[in-house]
């Protein structure tokens, strides 16, 4: 899909032709629509489809009539109707008339700006742009890394009580969202250093300390990410002794309900047997029979509803 932005008067609003001074805004383009674009502003192709590959590196890459900043953005991937977090690359290409940027879904990063979400964001100043794309980028890994904090907060709550591995599998997910978050971050790190050196960006003073903030961003989100993974690790071993030990009540627990559960059984199996029924309950009444069966199916439910209680099943 292509769609064309332009800000005019200080509104971005969204174009049917391409212009100088527009935004290009490529989301899971096709085969023809990237051809278009490739023999409209001379791009290489590849560069173009380069986004589309999950495993594309972080990278810049220059050429004479166009340069090519390639990032990872947080994504949110949904699977057995959960979310989870993972990264995915965003493009964005640089020449002397257009900006553009290519990513395999829509992201939370571009929509502000689509949304004019963003103060003092104007499509012609393709360097100020590109810097105020990278500190949202920055800002939404942030983000997303409180709401992995929060989510491994309720899942820790569950795990006191815990029998099953479910929620240490969902902590494994959150894990692995962090390592993807700390690579992805890092290597978003070497592509602005190199930005820090492009003498391009240097030669205006208020873009200078636009990429320093979004350094610091970039920095931070890294530490906590670090912090984040750390606690969560030490957390997951910690819990799976804890598992252990509540597996190990709940088997005594069974065993006692085992022997409850045998004892309205040997009542009942006495009746069928050629034995005195000389102190056997209700063995003198027409319905003794009935009532030990009565008896045997109350007690099973209330152990079943105990162990419902407890998440035994």
């Amino acid at each position: 899909m292509i769609r064309i932005f332009k800000t005019e008067d200080g509104m971005i609003h969204q174009k049917d032709e391409l212009s100088p001074g527009s935004w290009i805004a490529l989301t899971n383009p096709t085969a023809t629509e990237i051809l278009d674009i490739s023999n409209t502003y001379g791009i290489d192709p590849d560069d173009l489809r380069a986004p589309l590959d999950e495993e594309e590196r972080s990278r810049i890459s220059t050429e004479d009539n166009y340069s090519l900043i390639l990032v990872d953005i947080p994504s949110i991937e949904e699977r057995n109707d959960k979310d989870w977090y993972v990264t995915i690359p965003l493009g964005i290409v640089t020449t002397e008339e257009v900006i553009i940027t290519v990513c395999l879904e829509e992201t939370p990063v571009l929509n502000a700006f689509m949304d004019g979400r963003v103060r003092d964001f104007h499509t012609y100043m393709k360097t100020r742009f590109i810097l105020q794309i990278l500190y949202k980028n920055a800002s939404l890994y942030l983000q997303y890394l409180r709401i992995i904090d929060k989510k491994s907060e309720m899942i820790e709550s569950k795990l006191h009580k815990s029998t099953r591995n479910r929620e240490l599998i969902e902590l494994l997910e959150l894990e692995k969202s962090l390592l993807y978050f700390t690579t992805s971050l890092r290597s978003n790190e070497m592509v602005l250093e190199k930005l820090m050196r492009n003498e391009k960006i240097k030669k205006y003073s208020e873009d200078t300390d636009l990429l320093e903030d979004v350094i610091v961003e970039n920095k931070q989100a890294i530490e906590m990410a670090n912090i984040y993974s750390g606690v969560l690790s030490g957390t997951m071993d910690a819990f799976a002794s804890v598992i252990s030990n509540n597996q190990n009540i709940v088997m005594k627990f069974l065993a006692t309900v085992t022997i409850v559960m045998s004892i309205p059984t040997m009542i009942a199996s006495f009746y069928g047997m050629n034995v005195n029924t000389h102190g056997i309950p209700f063995a003198d009444s027409p319905y003794g029979f009935t009532i030990v069966i009565a008896f045997t199916v109350a007690v099973t439910l209330i152990v079943a509803w105990i162990c419902s209680k407890k998440d035994l099943f």
